[in-house]
């Protein structure tokens, strides 16, 4: 009997129902398949790359303590250079606070100036810190006086001082290891005489002094200084002095208000203007604000040029205009200018004499040191030529008390 229309309808939406359900489980199943191949290509992958990186460590291990002079530390880089360093720390406190142990670094000037201008907004430091002396010695070579200097440290902790030596690039101060100038020369530039290169000299050296938290003041000197007291003598009198001590007074005459240039306006006015001897003795403080300074630096590098000297006339000025208050306007340095003309009287072997060399440790006048009046005002003097060597050092323990 043939079969109603309703009914074959209904066969064939019964047909396709199982069609579609068997569909989905071979579905399923070529997805879960495929989904198991390549978690297994993957896990294959992985275990092959953790067995080659733990080959290389093992060979880099090997390589490393079979040849550590050319291979560099797996450790942190740290921005100074630290030569045969196994292992450089360079977050630890020892490394913040002396990070040129050897001088040595990649910075430019801009870099380092920036890096030494930091100042600790939390005055109590979290140490015992004892106070250095920076002596800074800015030289175009040799340093014919360092015997002198080196009777001058011997003996005294180095944790009380620390030397700077800023000279031509490329050039080695000979000297021997025991030495406290034994590679103390910072990364340099070339200076020129009566140019503002001069200033800049005197700034990167301040500025590699005080990347050591532990340095406090900071004394500017040459190849031809010489100290007139001994260490104990200089350490108590920089250290407890309140003031810095860079000269800066108001000359009316063609050397001073004569070199001053209208172009300087309206940073700098006429009767704002000062000149001092350039061999400043200065505190941490007004060291860090003179790296850090730009604007006033700028107009003298654009406007002090010869016959005006950037270095006898900007931190005179600068400090004069903002920073009198911390300044003794006044050098520890003694020279003798008597003899007219761009350079000081030079003192050879001939002129040193006991009589001489106490005239300048005491010539009867009177300076202030903070608030009392005392008879030691030049702590340095200058200019010696190597020939004054011998006789000084004749003179050292007698005389200068070293």
């Amino acid at each position: 009997m043939a079969r109603s229309r309703g009914e074959k309808e209904e066969s064939f939406h019964d047909k396709n129902t199982g069609f579609l359900k068997l569909l989905q489980v071979v579905s399923f199943l070529v997805v879960f398949v495929v989904g198991v191949v390549i978690g297994l290509v993957t896990s294959a992958h992985i275990n092959r790359h953790l067995g080659a990186q733990t080959e290389t460590y093992s060979f880099i291990n090997h390589f490393s303590s079979s040849s550590k002079e050319t291979t560099p530390p797996e450790t942190n880089y740290c921005p100074a250079v630290v030569q045969n360093c196994e292992k450089v720390d360079c977050l630890s406190m020892a490394t913040f606070l002396e990070p040129n142990k050897n001088l040595t670094h990649g910075m430019s000037d801009n870099e380092l100036f920036w890096r030494a201008s930091f100042v600790p907004g939390k005055k109590e430091y979290p140490y015992e810190r004892v106070p250095k002396v920076a002596f800074l010695f800015l030289t175009r070579g040799p340093l014919p006086l360092m015997p002198l200097w080196e009777r001058f440290f011997q003996g005294h902790d180095n944790k009380l001082f620390s030397v700077y030596v800023h000279v031509v690039p490329g050039y080695r101060v000979n000297a021997s290891t025991t030495s406290p100038f034994y590679r103390r020369e910072i990364p340099s530039q070339p200076v020129s005489w009566g140019s503002v290169t001069l200033v800049d000299a005197e700034r990167r050296l301040l500025a590699n002094a005080l990347l050591d938290f532990s340095n406090e003041r900071f004394v500017l000197l040459s190849e031809s200084c010489i100290p007139v007291y001994n260490f104990p003598t200089v350490y108590k009198y920089l250290t407890g002095s309140k003031y810095s001590f860079v000269e800066s007074y108001d000359d009316a005459g063609r050397f001073g208000r004569g070199r001053y240039s209208r172009r300087m306006l309206p940073d700098i006015q006429l009767y704002q203007w000062r000149k001092g001897s350039q061999w400043f003795e200065l505190g941490r403080t007004l060291a860090a604000i003179i790296v850090a300074e730009v604007r006033y630096y700028t107009v003298f590098s654009k406007y002090c040029l010869p016959a005006c000297y950037p270095d006898e006339h900007y931190m005179a000025t600068y400090f004069n205009m903002f920073h009198g208050s911390l300044n003794s306007n006044r050098t520890v340095t003694w020279v003798d200018w008597s003899v007219g003309g761009p350079h000081p009287a030079m003192y050879g072997g001939e002129n040193v004499t006991e009589d001489f060399v106490r005239s300048i440790r005491n010539n009867g006048a009177l300076c202030q040191y903070n608030s009392e009046m005392t008879s030691i005002c030049n702590l340095f003097a200058r200019k010696f030529a190597p020939t004054a060597l011998e006789p000084l050092l004749e003179l050292a323990s007698s005389v200068m008390e070293f």
